[in-house]
């Protein structure tokens, strides 16, 4: 397993950990302790003392400004209102949700998630492949017959070369950005704007959607001496008040894109694709191959560049 998934994984933990420890004297709470807590307090526990710590600082101060923004966090109706607290498995994000990190009090029919991250911005990776319809996946839109047609002739290439032999790497292609990521960037390109041109409103709105999630959720990002927190708050239930108690600060309602831009390649690449967005967001595509080994699948690394000027974003420095 990757150290960034080491890392995430502890990081998650220790959220968890120090949300226990904060509230467990101001309301009843619970520790859900399924497969994925035992997973990440495994992580967690494998870490020296110095590096845990680390970790349970960082959580810590997230945490102490999470429960000014979301009073619900610490206020009950009685004792039987329980804060459940629980990690959710990798399945989820394959959905649409990217929530890490679960808390719920279900007599008040209220949660909220947190997305947390160990220095890591990325937010999706996904496939393009002669089989997938990355428009029905995506966007709930299916893709063209010319756009299977445009990447068909690349993918039948890619598949022979495997055919032929199973351990060819792809740097024995020539010219690989020419012949293998431009055509198949160019097909994706041109359907995406198709996409949007035939369907307004939906294609640039479901994009985001897809790529950041469908639930609203916070954003931990655990850098170095610092924490970022975001606030992702599409559907508008984030920083609800508690009956007379109002969060300490206002997280204004996002705004989701409503028309594609353009599709630019970013200045000097031929592996990476920008989208512009309405309303200020922005997302690169960033094709590469996933494994040494020829195959016929390409991947994408997606970001997001830049978000709103609405995006709620704060900045905690840490010692420790």
């Amino acid at each position: 397993m990757s150290s960034q998934t080491i890392n995430g994984k502890a990081f998650e933990y220790a959220l968890l950990f120090e949300f226990y420890e904060r509230i467990k004297n101001i309301t009843s709470v619970s520790i859900t302790e399924n497969e994925p807590y035992s997973t990440a307090k495994g992580f967690f526990d494998g870490f020296n003392e110095a590096e845990q710590d680390t970790f349970r600082i960082t959580a810590s101060a997230s945490i102490n400004f999470l429960i000014d923004i979301e009073p619900r966090l610490s206020n009950g109706i009685n004792k039987d209102d329980v804060l459940i607290l629980e990690l959710v498995s990798d399945q989820a994000g394959q959905t649409g949700d990217v929530r890490d990190v679960l808390i719920i009090r279900s007599l008040q029919k209220w949660e909220i998630g947190i997305s947390a991250k160990n220095n890591h911005r990325a937010v999706k990776h996904s496939r393009l492949s002669q089989r997938i319809d990355f428009g029905e996946k995506w966007l709930g839109i299916p893709c063209s017959k010319n756009y299977f047609e445009e990447i068909k002739p690349v993918f039948d290439m890619l598949t022979g070369l495997r055919a032929k032999d199973r351990t060819t790497k792809w740097i024995s292609i020539e010219n690989m950005h020419q012949v293998v990521y431009i055509p198949i960037l160019d097909a994706f390109r041109k359907e995406l704007l198709r996409l949007d041109k035939e369907n307004p409103n939906i294609v640039a709105e479901n994009l985001v959607q897809y790529l950041i999630g469908n639930k609203d959720f916070y954003k931990v990002i655990k850098g170095k001496k610092k924490v970022e927190i975001q606030a992702y708050n599409l559907h508008g239930t984030l920083n609800l008040p508690f009956e007379k108690v109002k969060p300490k600060a206002k997280i204004p309602k996002l705004k989701l894109p409503t028309r594609l831009i353009e599709i630019v390649y970013q200045e000097n690449s031929t592996t990476t694709l920008l989208v512009s967005l309405n309303e200020g967001w922005q997302i690169s595509f960033r094709i590469h191959n996933a494994s040494s080994r020829v195959e016929p699948s390409l991947k994408f690394d997606i970001n997001l560049v830049s978000a709103p000027h609405t995006l709620f974003t704060n900045h905690i420095f840490v010692n420790g």
